[in-house]
């Protein structure tokens, strides 16, 4: 008895692993430089249920003219488990259907858009093939909806990715963050609490089946930054995801890239009195970053080559941006800090040239 109450002490006073989540898999993901900020057991293949549909959104924007309509067929209302309730005849467009599938998770949405868009089987080679596209090697689509499928997986990591992709797309951000949609009689509210629950939440998708447990992605953006969480099989999800993204935003610090007036390079100019005038920055312009991105964040200033006087100071001459690998993190517009006149000479050439051009 002695040895058990000293094992159970000890453990008390042993730390958890940092960061832990109560689920079986999980992942964070900076959407806006694709770092890995947290994972739990984030490359095991898990079935991911209705989160599933993040893909099938993806495909179905992709292939354009969202607002065309189609005809409800009897097959698509079939289909088993969360439904918007499709109706045999009802005319929809893609669009509506989209937020069917996104915020009330319809499998009947989800078939119907398969089959809208190609066909049910074609529909599902071209998830695989996004899925091939975005480097994914974990993850396999058997349906569009995320019913149980042994061949139906993915990792907390490679969906985190999915749903990365899908923020960058305005249609698809704009749904996911959407709390209530009416199309026509039916009105549609989204199933993530999560919009609710967290302050800087912007979407994404919930999933559940017996066999997957509770899935959810979600993402989040303050100051400017945009996070990407992942769980899968998580009882305590929403609390697991709102812990994961305050310790995802809680590595970033402001860093000021420049101040109002600070110059940011010089300018040539030709034909005026001064040879070369300053840049300088407009605004005070600053970021929320890591210690380690703050020596990877690199300045792009993008303007004319070649400057001919008259410069007028204060006037634009091109912007500066902050790139952190391929994304934008900031940006600023760049003036001239001096002016630089024409001289006597140039100022006389347009009389010299409309001379010689008459004589």
């Amino acid at each position: 008895m002695k040895k058990i109450a000293c094992l159970l002490a000890l453990c008390l006073f042993l730390p958890g692993r940092a960061g832990a989540v109560n689920a079986a898999a999980a992942a964070v993901l900076d959407a806006d430089t694709g770092e890995t900020v947290f994972e739990q057991n984030a490359d095991t293949r898990l079935p991911m249920a209705s989160t599933t549909k993040i893909m099938t959104a993806l495909v179905a924007i992709s292939e354009g003219d969202l607002d065309r309509t189609y005809q409800v067929k009897k097959a698509y209302t079939q289909v088993e488990g969360s439904s918007m309730y499709l109706r045999e005849g009802e005319t929809l467009t893609v669009r509506d259907t989209l937020y069917g599938l996104l915020l009330e998770s319809g499998n009947d949405a989800a078939v119907a858009i398969a089959g809208e868009c190609g066909g049910y089987d074609a529909f599902i080679e071209k998830m695989n093939a996004k899925a091939k596209e975005l480097g994914l090697t974990n993850t396999h689509f058997d349906n569009p909806n995320g019913l149980d499928s042994e061949t139906h997986y993915t990792t907390a990591l490679e969906l985190a990715k999915i749903a990365a992709a899908g923020m960058q797309d305005p249609t698809f951000r704009q749904i996911v963050g959407t709390k209530n949609y009416r199309a026509g009689e039916r009105v549609m509210s989204n199933h993530n609490r999560l919009l609710t629950l967290y302050n800087d939440a912007i979407g994404i998708k919930t999933g559940f089946t017996k066999r997957s447990g509770r899935c959810l992605v979600s993402a989040a953006e303050r100051n400017g930054r945009t996070l990407v969480a992942v769980t899968l099989n998580a009882p305590d999800d929403w609390n697991d995801h709102m812990a994961m993204l305050d310790n995802g935003f809680s590595r970033y610090e402001e860093v000021t890239l420049h101040h109002a007036g600070d110059q940011v390079g010089t300018q040539h100019v030709f034909g005026g009195d001064a040879d070369e005038v300053p840049l300088i920055a407009q605004h005070t312009v600053t970021a929320y970053l890591t210690p380690e991105e703050k020596e990877k964040i690199q300045a792009v200033r993008y303007g004319d080559t070649i400057c001919y006087a008259p410069v007028v100071k204060t006037a634009r001459a091109g912007r500066m941006e902050y790139r952190l690998g391929g994304a934008v993190l900031a940006e600023d517009n760049v003036l001239y800090g001096e002016a630089s006149l024409l001289t006597p000479e140039q100022k006389s050439l347009p009389a010299r040239l409309w001379e010689r051009l008459f004589s």
